[in-house]
């Protein structure tokens, strides 16, 4: 056995968010791993095939749930010998917040994340842009997609049309609408916990919050409350606000900007004190 107390996080776990798989982060594993680090980006359960297979065949997302993706998630993050960074954007956000609840990770970075329970902030253009998982209730239980406009409007709306269609041919994917409904819409209303519940009290990992000033379908709005909500906790939140950025922050011009960001705030706030013990 091995006790890496105090040990310096040496991997870094990478979790995307819905409409998306682990090719939105292809540009920030060589900058982590340019920098000495080992970079993980996990799918959900399911997403092992390229974009292109998903959209041919949407069964795998329209039966995942959110559960099962954290169980999965969760022993990635529990396979590194170090306690590493991770790192969510958009509802790989919320999952980043469900991992550190479960005390995982020696940090966390929430980008542009999606609202874990409680946070009752749904600006205009959140409700516009998560529209299409409303506009057909016979969608409830089915894989929606964005149309290009859609995509445009929700991810991309600081670039071109013509820049905002090759992003959208090359990374997105339908995303499973009882997810967007339940967990983003109606989550608040229903009796008991949900399955994106956490102790806001808890102690846990560093959590840093980092929103895009034109982000519409995760505005600043929704992730100021989010962090607020952990106001009682003993472990360190922290909020940071970047002007101009929409919600594909971590790709779009100066996505390298972000990504150190994130990078640094995680390493200067991570926690080593407690011990990670593996076979």
């Amino acid at each position: 056995m091995s006790d890496t107390t105090g040990t310096r996080p040496d991997t870094i776990v990478l979790v995307h968010g819905l409409w998306m798989t682990p090719r939105s982060w292809e540009h920030w594993v060589p900058h982590y791993e340019a920098k000495g680090f080992t970079v993980l980006t996990p799918g959900y359960p399911g997403f092992e095939v390229e974009v292109e297979a998903l959209r041919a065949d949407p069964g795998v997302i329209a039966r995942l749930t959110v559960p099962e993706t954290v169980d999965h998630l969760a022993r990635v993050v529990e396979s590194v010998a170090t306690p590493p960074v991770v790192i969510g954007h958009s509802f790989g956000g919320t999952l980043t917040q469900l991992l550190l609840a479960r005390g995982l990770g020696a940090a966390g970075v929430a980008i542009d994340s999606a609202p874990t329970e409680g946070v009752r902030v749904t600006p205009i253009s959140q409700a516009r842009s998560l529209f299409p998982a409303l506009k057909n209730p016979a969608n409830r239980r089915g894989a929606i997609a964005f149309t290009p406009e859609e995509f445009h409007y929700a991810f991309t709306n600081t670039l071109s049309a013509e820049e905002s269609r090759r992003v959208w041919e090359r990374y997105a994917i339908p995303a499973p609408a009882h997810w967007v409904v339940e967990y983003g819409l109606i989550a608040n209303f229903k009796p008991g916990h949900q399955d994106t519940w956490v102790d806001y009290d808890a102690d846990r990992a560093p959590l840093l919050f980092v929103a895009g000033e034109k982000d519409h379908i995760m505005p600043p709005s929704v992730n100021r409350s989010n962090a607020r909500h952990y106001h009682r906790s003993p472990a360190v939140t922290d909020y940071v606000e970047l002007p101009g950025r929409d919600h594909w922050t971590c790709a779009a011009p100066g996505w390298e900007e972000v990504a150190d960001l994130a990078l640094d705030w995680a390493l200067d706030h991570a926690r080593v004190d407690r011990p990670w013990v593996t076979a």
